[in-house]
């Protein structure tokens, strides 16, 4: 693989560190990620909100914390396996973050957790949750008849991206 950390929105668009780098390298770029993903022990769960159906952030925002904190109680033995549960956030947005901290204090152990900055070229794992983020938001895209050329020329139509990407990455989503 490129020693470029893994950012899947630059990557298909060709910016920042992808933008000397042709079609063809960012296309293999992303199977080669894609076929890394599929070796390690992970699991995830996404969450998708769109905000014209809420009346206000606050009502957004609520809404997030309530998914999260019902996600982690419905998880909570699997999340007791660990003696410390680490979460990796780049505080890239403000609410969300306070939202992850307050959903995370309130179903944890204080003891339980640790929470750490985490920049994509600093944690591989924050590389592969980038990646299973935005393969889950195509797949919303898809579903919604809103996907972009950018997304057909990556993914295909709709059943190869299914096929080819959304099916594999999704063996490694919590149940």
């Amino acid at each position: 693989m490129m020693d470029i950390a893994f950012h899947l929105s630059p990557l298909m668009n060709g910016h920042r560190e992808y933008a000397d780098l042709g079609l063809g390298v960012r296309k293999r770029h992303l199977s080669k990620f894609l076929v890394f993903t599929q070796s390690l022990p992970f699991t995830y769960q996404t969450f998708a909100f769109k905000k014209m159906e809420f009346d206000g952030a606050d009502k957004l925002l609520v809404r997030m914390k309530r998914d999260i904190t019902s996600f982690l109680f419905d998880h909570l033995e699997f999340f007791q396996t660990f003696d410390k549960v680490k979460i990796y956030y780049d505080d890239g947005q403000q609410a969300v973050s306070k939202v992850i901290h307050e959903a995370i204090c309130y179903t944890l152990s204080k003891d339980a957790y640790l929470f750490k900055d985490a920049h994509p070229c600093d944690y591989c794992l924050s590389q592969v949750a980038d990646f299973a983020c935005g393969i889950e938001l195509t797949a919303l895209k898809y579903d919604a008849s809103e996907a972009t050329a950018t997304d057909a020329i990556f993914f295909g139509g709709s059943n190869s991206f299914k096929k080819n990407y959304l099916k594999k990455i999704r063996k490694k989503r919590m149940g």
